[in-house]
């Protein structure tokens, strides 16, 4: 009979546990007993091995489905490919030295050529110019490859050497424990190159910092919010290495007229209560600097819409283009003179229910509504 404990045990995780918390709970309790954390400490060396042990078992559907049904026997005497320290274990772990020793994105980097850093800019624009498109000029800090080193950040004449640490690798490897870890050489700080001499200009960066005027073409139908991409117009990498972006961000100014809801614009306009009621047109703007009518039929209620076909901004890059919407509110008149209230008031009197249908069948069913109430 095995005397192994527990795999869920191990992981202090229930047999229903997912494997979101089967990760979760490994990586909590392999950077708490890992080694290295505990230096001299023959205990927690053991306990590191069987949490690896546990979670490469449990990680593995059929494995685990194995274990759940025949327990630690499962994988004694040859039945199933048992767990230990085998190909798995170097990608169990590869987040966790992450963790421990911060090697996230630094396998790899020896020779120096560090990528220069991404820049963002931000840029307003009016609603006119996201509707026919512009180039804009803009002028921007931004590191440069400096021109005396030519990027190398060694003196003229001189150049950098491999690192003596790391042989130009830009890792070291150490012993620990019972396996071997791969860090970032301290001596070069993974550049893998050691400058004795820098360069008096850039002060061995091998760039300097410059205003670089740059034309950035906006194309018609931005909206806000677009981001455009200057490739490799970013800032310069550190001793030669390739230079990053630039990200100009958009946002649109508001407008003194319309609103924009994608490719459609909107707009309100007033309208008299005469109008409204006996009919007539108006002019109004377009985005392209036009002007266009619109014809209101007698009766017109207060936020009808009107639509105008094509005459709102264009679908980036393609040759669909939105349309405009009116609406239209009544405005009720103020300041009345004493002849102005007499005429309202004599048409008033002389209203009835098929000039305000909408009002009269309110009011009926109002009287209705309290009607029946009366009568229960």
């Amino acid at each position: 009979m095995s005397t192994k404990r527990c795999y869920y045990e191990t992981l202090e995780v229930e047999r229903t546990a997912d494997d979101s918390k089967l990760k979760s709970a490994f990586r909590k309790l392999a950077m708490k007993w890992h080694p290295d954390r505990n230096p001299g400490d023959a205990t927690s060396e053991i306990r590191f091995k069987e949490i690896n042990e546990a979670y490469e078992v449990l990680k593995d559907g059929d494995k685990r489905a194995a274990y759940d049904r025949f327990g630690h026997a499962a994988f004694e005497q040859g039945g199933g490919g048992g767990p230990g320290f085998g190909a798995g274990f170097a990608s169990s772990f590869s987040d966790i030295f992450e963790d421990l020793f911060g090697m996230a994105g630094q396998r790899g980097r020896g020779g120096g050529r560090e990528r220069g850093a991404d820049l963002r800019y931000n840029m307003e624009i009016s609603l006119e110019e996201a509707f026919q498109g512009k180039t804009a000029q803009i002028e921007i800090p931004v590191s440069v490859t400096c021109e005396s080193c030519s990027g190398t950040g060694a003196k003229a004449g001189t150049k950098p050497k491999n690192c003596s640490m790391c042989g130009g690798a830009g890792r070291v490897r150490q012993a620990q424990g019972f396996f071997t870890l791969e860090r970032t050489c301290p001596g070069c700080q993974g550049r893998g190159q050691m400058i004795e001499d820098p360069c008096p200009s850039c002060s061995g960066s091998g760039r300097v910092s410059r205003e670089r005027a740059l034309s950035v073409n906006i194309p018609p139908g931005v909206e806000d919010g677009t981001r455009i991409r200057l490739a490799g117009e970013g800032e310069a990498g550190v001793r030669g290495g390739p230079s990053g972006d630039l990200y100009i961000f958009l946002s649109l100014a508001s407008h003194q007229f319309f609103q924009r809801d994608g490719a459609d614009l909107h707009c309100r306009v007033p309208i008299s209560m005469v109008t409204a009621a006996l009919g007539g047109e108006f002019e109004v703007p377009t985005i392209d600097k036009g002007k266009t009518k619109v014809k209101v039929p007698s009766g017109t209620q207060p936020g009808r819409r009107f639509r105008i076909a094509s005459k709102g901004m264009p679908v980036l890059r393609s040759r669909q283009t939105g349309d405009m919407y009116v609406q239209v509110a009544v405005e009720t008149p103020q300041n009345l003179t004493r002849k102005q209230q007499e005429l309202l008031a004599e048409f008033e009197k002389l209203s009835s229910g098929a000039t305000q249908p909408e009002a009269a069948g309110f009011f009926t069913k109002v009287k209705d509504f309290f009607g029946t109430r009366a009568n229960s």
